[in-house]
């Protein structure tokens, strides 16, 4: 059974995979940081990825997200876990499949885990 930060990376994951935006958002800090590997670029602060977790869900169409291989490291109110992820999504009436190793960090505020930082790094398909 996995601990406390894999709970609130499958939770994550599971508002994602929902398209609830305001959840997804609410269960990242203030301060929150990711990557935008489309447009190459860092959203700093929860108003930037706010504002990206409303638009990009919108666009998107039947999310469906796993994690494994998960490890998790706690230290005190902060905590990182690494995992892989696969995702399957519409975007574009195109389907498009995501295997990626990825990192999130939290932070523990009010009892919660957070999310203070996502960063996924999406790999092309072994060659065979």
């Amino acid at each position: 059974m996995g601990g406390a930060l894999e709970a609130a990376t499958r939770q994550y994951f599971d508002f994602v995979d929902r398209k609830d935006a305001e959840a997804t958002i609410e269960a990242g800090t203030e301060d929150s940081q990711a990557v935008d590997e489309i447009s190459r670029r860092w959203m700093r602060g929860i108003n930037e990825l706010g504002t990206y977790i409303r638009d990009l869900l919108k666009m998107v169409e039947d999310v469906h997200t796993s994690i494994s291989n998960v490890h998790e490291t706690l230290q005190g109110d902060i905590g990182i876990l690494t995992c892989w992820i696969e995702q399957d999504y519409t975007l574009d009436r195109k389907r498009i499949h995501v295997s990626a190793p990825t990192t999130v960090a939290f932070r523990r505020e009010s009892g919660a885990w957070k999310v203070v930082l996502f960063h996924s790094v999406p790999l092309p398909p072994a060659e065979e």
